[in-house]
């Protein structure tokens, strides 16, 4: 299994527009962060988790030239607003593309995205997506899916991480949390690799964990290895990860993992 890290960083990215901190003016390319998602390929399958207003940039920067199916975790603009640019590899593959959610957050995406469609039209170049509502384990190819609720936006709306699996290896991806049961701890113990949301050190967020509430959750999953995800410019690269327990650190766009 493969994945490659499209994107790292909170809604705003970093640097922040506007922003004269000490990270938005690091030289350090480990602190330019573009909003999160995540490539994952193997056995001759490819995803997508979510696809951030970036997604373009971050396909072209990371060679991504095929994209089987898309996972959303949730319908926020820094996880949803480059959906359109998936229509060039309609245009490439030949085929119309899945696209997996929990049906809240489908139909949410059928509201923001309306054009969308199965069907070409002459002339009309848009996405062409069989939207897939879900809420327990499926397979796509040679991964097998499940998604696991969590607690993140504040209004309530469902989100979800994933747990994905292949050929007995796997992967945990919950990029966006503040609360997570034990239920889904549980499911996600002993998993190859953890991703985990971390958006800064303090204060508290209602919507997402601290460093310090994600190493908790960590702990108790103890994963192969564990990365923590979607920071914001609070956290520099370098000073944050002299500061975590072994096994864990932050993530960065364009780290790649192969196990």
């Amino acid at each position: 299994m493969k994945a490659v890290f499209l994107g790292t960083g909170t809604s705003a990215g970093v640097p922040v527009i506007g922003c004269a901190c000490a990270v938005c003016r690091s030289s350090d390319p480990k602190n330019r962060r573009r909003r999160t998602s995540l490539y994952l390929s193997a056995g001759g399958t490819h995803l997508v988790v979510d696809t951030p207003p970036d997604f373009r940039d971050q396909a072209l920067e990371y060679g991504i030239e095929r994209v089987d199916a898309v996972l959303f975790t949730h319908a926020h603009a820094d996880h949803i607003f480059g959906f359109d640019d998936i229509r060039r590899f309609n245009t490439m593959q030949g085929e119309v593309i899945p696209a997996f959610a929990p049906p809240a957050t489908v139909e949410h995406l059928r509201r923001v995205f309306d054009y969308i469609s199965t069907e070409e039209e002459p002339g009309v170049y848009r996405p062409l997506i069989e939207f897939v509502g879900v809420e327990g384990p499926f397979e796509v190819g040679a991964f097998r899916v499940e998604p696991l609720p969590v607690r993140h936006d504040p209004r309530g709306r469902p989100t979800v991480g994933y747990l994905v699996s292949e050929e007995g290896r796997s992967i945990g991806y919950v990029p966006d949390c503040v609360e997570m049961s034990d239920a889904v701890i549980e499911r996600l113990r002993g998993v190859d690799v953890m991703v985990l949301d971390a958006l800064r050190v303090h204060p508290p967020h209602m919507s997402h964990f601290t460093v310090d509430e994600s190493l908790e959750v960590l702990r108790r999953i103890g994963a192969g290895k564990s990365f923590l995800i979607h920071m914001c410019h609070d956290l520099d690269h370098e000073e944050t990860n002299r500061l975590l327990p072994d096994g864990i650190s932050l993530s960065y766009d364009g780290m790649t993992l192969d196990w």
